[in-house]
């Protein structure tokens, strides 16, 4: 990172000493995961699980020494700690969400995200099935429709919206406190790739990525949203269903391919947002065909009509199909999505129609939302 090192870092981070043991972090080896790129800078403090409510004020001047560094724009500092599996779970310090004296949950957009109308998950159950093309094209083409869309990121360990949607540089703050997400084409984006290098592997463990990815919603400047668009990471594991249970999702999204064992892992992720009470707004079918482009003839490469037979099976929204084409390959590849780089080709058309699907049931998602919150009338 040009302008400030490691050791400085540190040595910053040195000022900083753990409340119950007088020891810094450094020397204490509590921090983990440091990662840098230009002034943004990036880590984990290690801690035990039962303080890591009492902890946070030490959390907080971490990020206060280190953005105070000359040269860095932004510190992202969260406190992580792996719980034996003895350990007993954390006291509750007050009623829980929903209980009674509780917190009252939110419908719609949480306190992080309260210009944001709509929030939807990209998700699969397995890598590989075209999901991130699917979510940037999938955000253009409501972008196209006249809405104010934002796009986030959540595959901490692959990020791939900043090579996909064109965009190079880093982020800036014009408050001085939270972040301004890049935009391109109309749409906000956050990642993870804006904060460190390309090729940088990201060696955290679960609770370091939630708390990052509650960060790249809490302290970023998003503004007022129709809908944000987020890519979530493949697969079932811990950090997807986190995301599910903490964000207050309008709805997910799975994409699958059409053969078999790929609708088995869309399935899986079908079930997982329904055990968390997340509406499956519909499926779409990636891959669904391959037309040669020498002679024309079609290939059903990966099958074809599996995830509407899925989507009918399972009494869900088939959203629509999208072929393997090289075109969309390319042009993803280049940073020029194919729904602004060739809005009138076939398959832009395809992620537009798509789009529009997915707008209308968003709708009606937020209007069965809003029905769902007892009204207090005063006579």
């Amino acid at each position: 990172m040009a302008g400030v090192s490691e050791q400085e870092i540190l040595d910053a981070l040195a000022k900083v000493t753990e409340p119950d043991s007088g020891k810094d972090i450094v020397s204490a080896g509590m921090i983990s995961g440091l990662q840098t790129k230009g002034g943004h800078v990036a880590f984990a403090i290690e801690v035990d699980p039962a303080k890591g409510a009492e902890l946070e004020p030490m959390r907080k001047l971490a990020e206060e020494v280190v953005y105070a560094i000359k040269g860095v724009i932004s510190a992202t500092v969260v406190l992580t700690a792996e719980r034996g599996a003895d350990a007993p779970p954390p006291a509750k310090s007050g009623p829980g969400m929903g209980e009674p004296g509780g917190p009252v949950p939110k419908m719609g957009a949480p306190e992080i995200l309260q210009g944001v109308k709509s929030i939807i998950a990209v998700a699969s159950g397995k890598g590989g099935v075209g999901k991130s093309t699917t979510a940037v094209n999938l955000a253009l083409g409501l972008a196209a429709g006249g809405r104010r869309v934002g796009l986030l990121d959540a595959d901490i360990y692959g990020p791939s919206m900043p090579r996909m949607m064109g965009i190079t540089g880093q982020p800036t703050s014009s408050d001085g406190k939270n972040l301004d997400p890049l935009e391109n084409y109309g749409i906000k984006v956050m990642s993870m790739g804006f904060l460190v290098e390309e090729d940088t592997p990201m060696i955290w463990r679960g609770p370091m990525v939630q708390s990052a990815l509650e960060q790249m919603m809490r302290d970023v400047n998003w503004g007022e949203l129709d809908v944000m668009v987020i890519d979530m990471p493949p697969g079932t594991g811990d950090a997807q269903l986190t995301m599910a249970q903490r964000v207050p999702l309008t709805g997910a999204i799975i994409v699958s391919t059409p053969q078999d064992i790929a609708l088995l892992d869309a399935r899986r992720g079908l079930n997982m947002f329904r055990k968390v009470n997340v509406p499956v707004l519909g499926l779409i079918e990636n891959m669904s065909y391959f037309n040669c482009p020498h002679c024309g003839e079609r290939s059903d490469i990966f099958s074809h009509g599996g995830a509407r037979s899925e989507a009918e099976r399972l009494g869900m929204d088939f959203l629509g199909e999208v072929p393997l084409h090289m075109e969309i390959r390319e042009t993803s590849d280049s940073g020029k999505p194919i729904v602004v780089s060739n809005p009138d080709s076939e398959h832009a058309k395809a992620y537009v129609s798509i789009a529009e699907k997915t707008w209308a049931n968003i709708e009606s998602a937020l209007g069965e939302q809003s029905a769902a919150v007892p009204k207090i009338v005063v006579q």
